[in-house]
């Protein structure tokens, strides 16, 4: 016994009932979200047995962060399926209605059910991520009041005020003796912080000019009691060691940002991957609920 009519049309005739049931699909996204929920809460408690705060117990940073993104896109599309089939075993029989409509709508009802529990899910982790973010601004500001309060009281108690951090390194080049050992051996507070001031500008820049270096020098040389050429190669040798820190800081921060662009790629890629499982899982589930009530049908 035929269930659908292939050939004939019913032009004209307009269903009372509606193509979307909105039940099935509210069913199916409850318990993909459900699912999610738990096969992440599994991976969790799986991926901490892999961390140990004992060296050599631990697993590997890149192992930990590939096993969790495998994971990541298993639990996705493990909950697509469950929550696609359900949406189409749960609708209801459409009858008198062309077998590609029908296919058109399972997989459109699986691909609603994949959306609504992808937006149920990103936003329970929107809002937690949200509560964390709100409680480190709140920590923050805490400590900035904190900062300020104290920077006031230092600097109400200060006897010599500092230079404006803007303008510090350009009132230093102004105010340079040209005795150089005199004054770096009567005030060395002051000479550090001008030799601090010239290093961070140099290290946001493209380095310490020649003029800066040989200054350096020279109040390393008074300080340190050593020679010229010796004092030079130790300011060499730091700011040597400064410009590797900051290649370091770059290049850290290069790899995040591909892993970064690396993982939303992928996490687009395995979303859509989610989509036509949920899909496809929904159009197989309504072709068994509706071969089941054929079954039926022809035993009656």
């Amino acid at each position: 016994m035929a269930l659908y009519s292939s050939d004939v049309s019913d032009v004209g005739v307009e269903s009372g009932r509606p193509a979307l049931a909105w039940g099935p699909v509210i069913g199916g996204a409850v318990a993909a979200a459900a699912t999610t929920i738990i096969l992440l809460l599994l991976g969790s408690g799986v991926g901490l047995t892999m961390v140990s705060p004992w060296s050599g117990d631990s697993a590997s940073l890149a192992t930990v962060g590939v096993t969790a993104a495998i994971w990541f896109v298993v639990v996705q599309w493990l909950s697509s399926a469950l929550g696609g089939y359900l949406t189409g075993r749960l609708r209801t029989k459409w009858a008198n209605v062309h077998t590609d409509e029908v296919f058109f709508r399972d997989t459109a009802h699986g691909f609603l059910s994949w959306a609504l529990a992808t937006v149920v899910v990103v936003g329970m982790a929107g809002s937690a991520f949200t509560g964390l973010a709100g409680a480190g601004v709140q920590a923050a500001s805490s400590a900035a009041a904190t900062a300020t309060v104290a920077g006031t009281a230092a600097a109400a108690n200060s006897d010599a005020a500092t230079p404006d951090a803007a303008t510090g390194y350009f009132t230093d080049i102004l105010l340079r003796p040209q005795d150089v050992a005199s004054r770096a051996q009567a005030d060395d507070a002051s000479a550090a912080a001008e030799i601090s001031r010239i290093l961070m500008r140099g290290a946001f820049n493209d380095g310490v000019p020649e003029a800066d270096r040989a200054y350096i020098s020279s109040i390393v040389a008074s300080r340190a009691g050593i020679s010229p050429e010796e004092a030079r190669a130790r300011v060499d040798q730091v700011l040597t060691q400064i410009e590797d820190a900051k290649n370091a800081a770059l290049k850290a921060a290069d790899d995040a940002r591909k892993s970064a662009a690396t993982a939303a790629m992928l996490g687009a890629l395995s979303l859509l991957v989610g989509a036509f499982i949920a899909s496809a899982a929904a159009a197989l589930g309504g072709r068994q609920r509706d071969d089941d009530e054929a079954a039926v049908i022809v035993e009656r």
